[in-house]
């Protein structure tokens, strides 16, 4: 094994001790939410409790104290340049309108990417106690046991996660909802783009689709779904990491309709699945 190598063996392994440790931190403060001081960001929607704060301060002293020399990108409080190649790119609670009304979709979800690529990716959901890692090159597992996608999901035959959020014009969401339907799909939405992001690599969802995401709520999903076999739209192509973008990803079957959907493509390219007649 290389020094690259060890290095990334090394913040693989971290990564899932600490997700572990924040997710506990956080089920500890979902277990007592009527203590919780909640305030909100950009409307009542948009809301940030003491949990996300204190979880991803835990976050942060832990990677600090390890690897002093890598950078730091959080939902909470930004970004910290680093010295090395490598940055820890981390949402405390993805999902805090669920934790906060005591649903379980929320997780703790940690990337590290190398320059300007997810080299290393978890997603860990307290609640089920499911941890969902990949390494890239090196597959994704969730609790150890390894995901692979089949070619069978289609946008017909499966569940499309859909997100949304308040930076986006409630018509773009609107239209994709209906065009889906149109397409004989059906959707959900849970609250967490990370948690359904996991959920396509692990085959529960056909796909995802978001109009815009922040990388602290998508680059671990991505890289999960991308070692499990799946197909992602690639965050490279974002303005920059700190504007966030676009996000698709599910399995191969559905590559043609969700690009078609998503208003990438007039049609399916070739090969590819397509709508029925």
């Amino acid at each position: 094994m290389n020094q690259t190598e060890t290095a990334l063996a090394e913040r693989s392994i971290f990564a899932r001790e600490i997700a572990r440790e924040a997710g506990l931190k956080a089920l500890a403060f979902f277990a007592d939410r009527a203590a919780l001081t909640i305030d909100t960001k950009r409307n009542a929607q948009d809301a940030v409790t003491m949990a996300d704060r204190q979880v991803e301060l835990l976050l942060r002293e832990r990677i600090r104290a390890r690897f002093p020399g890598d950078g730091l990108l959080g939902e909470e409080f930004g970004l910290e340049e680093g010295r090395s190649d490598f940055t820890w790119v981390m949402d405390p609670i993805d999902g805090t309108s669920p934790f906060i009304f005591g649903m379980d979709s929320w997780c703790v979800s940690i990337a590290v990417i190398e320059r300007d690529r997810p080299v290393i990716g978890t997603i860990y959901a307290p609640v089920a106690d499911e941890m969902f890692v990949a390494d890239r090159g090196g597959g994704a597992s969730l609790n150890g046991a390894p995901l692979r996608l089949g070619g069978e999901a289609t946008v017909q035959n499966g569940i499309v996660g859909v997100g949304a959020s308040h930076r986006i014009a409630p018509g773009v969401v609107g239209r994709f909802v209906e065009r889906l339907l149109e397409l004989e799909g059906i959707f959900i939405r849970n609250g967490s783009g990370a948690l359904m992001l996991a959920y396509v690599a692990a085959g529960r969802l056909a796909a995802y689709w978001e109009p815009h995401m922040n990388a602290w709520d998508c680059l671990a999903g991505l890289l999960i779904v991308e070692e499990a076999g799946g197909w992602i739209h690639d965050p490279r192509e974002w303005p920059s990491l700190e504007a966030g973008g676009l996000v698709l990803a599910g399995a191969a079957g559905t590559r043609g309709d969700m690009l078609m959907l998503a208003g990438l493509v007039d049609q399916p390219p070739a090969g590819q699945p397509c709508s029925p007649s």
